[in-house]
């Protein structure tokens, strides 16, 4: 079975795959046009998200059994067609949730401790204990939106924190655990002091946060998003953060991660957010660590030669 890669990988999936018997060919700088000209030899397509996976392009994918997503998220991929195709779709959250879980709970010690203001002021000689009193984790209800695999990782990530966490996913049933209590929305509105989204970017969860469904918390509370940047826009944050129906907000992911490219409206609302000492962001590297970059292979590998088997 020949497999084509078209994305940077770790190093590791070529002798994974070619252990199992496949036949790769690696080109993480292959163009789409290339792709496009080439792709009606593979069987297997390995990506992460550099191409969209739509239908113009896998209507030339004549014989494609099945294509490998190396991480979480599949909005880039057209569901639909390629399950009237009858490809398979593998991809590997478990690889990095749990470099997901580490990551928000270090957002959120980092804005409790405020972190990131006492070190540059530090850094400019100035000693100001009192100004950078911190805000403790323990005693406070983590509510999390969206209960899989990341979800679960980060849940796991503060049994030790003395916090109350409870969990609501709506695709979930009898989902409680030693980690997370099971609610309604409206109780995770009524109950959380934090809310920490792990969803995937569909239909239904683009642009779900708006002001009106963040007013409908109880009190005022901190956001975490490591999941996708398109949930909430940047102007319901800045909104939600001038009101005071949020007290902070923690973002890996925003929904333009190509700055470069913001329209107008986008610009100015993340250069709101920008300036806020209530505002933390990283470039989408919640799950990006040395760690999960090989066990994502490791679990797609197993996924695929699982389903595939060669030897």
């Amino acid at each position: 079975m020949n497999i084509l890669i078209i994305d940077e990988m770790h190093s590791s999936i070529i002798p994974l795959l070619e252990e199992k018997g496949f036949k790769v060919n690696y080109s993480p700088k292959i163009t789409r046009e290339e792709i496009e000209a080439i792709i009606a030899d593979y069987e297997g397509l390995i990506i992460r998200s550099k191409t969209p996976m739509d239908k113009p392009l896998l209507e030339k994918a004549k014989k494609l059994k099945f294509i490998g997503r190396a991480g979480a998220g599949l909005d880039k991929i057209d569901l639909d067609f390629i399950q009237k195709q009858g490809i398979k779709l593998f991809h590997a959250p478990e690889g990095n949730r749990d470099a997901v879980g580490e990551h928000a709970v270090a957002m959120l010690l980092m804005l409790f401790n405020n972190l990131k203001k006492a070190d540059s002021e530090v850094r400019q000689g100035v000693w100001d204990r009192e100004g950078n009193r911190g805000e403790e984790l323990q005693g406070k209800t983590v509510g999390i939106f969206g209960y899989g695999n990341m979800g679960k990782a980060f849940a796991r990530r503060l049994s030790g924190f003395g916090v109350k966490v409870v969990a609501y996913d709506k695709y979930l049933d009898k989902y409680s655990d030693e980690y997370a209590a099971q609610v309604t929305f409206d109780q995770l509105q009524q109950q959380a002091d934090v809310l920490s989204i792990h969803v995937p970017l569909t239909e239904e969860t683009r642009n779900f946060f708006t002001e009106e469904v963040l007013a409908g918390f109880s009190k005022p509370f901190y956001l975490i998003n490591t999941a996708r940047g398109e949930v909430i826009s940047m102007e319901t944050l800045n909104a939600a953060l001038e009101k005071g129906i949020l007290k902070g907000a923690l973002l890996d992911v925003l929904e333009n991660e190509k700055l470069h490219t913001l329209n107008d409206v986008q610009k100015t609302a993340f250069e709101k957010l920008s300036v806020r000492d209530d505002v933390l962001f990283s470039p989408h590297i919640a799950g990006w660590t040395f760690q999960s970059y090989k066990k994502i292979n490791e679990v797609l590998v197993s996924k695929i030669s699982e389903a595939f088997l060669v030897k």
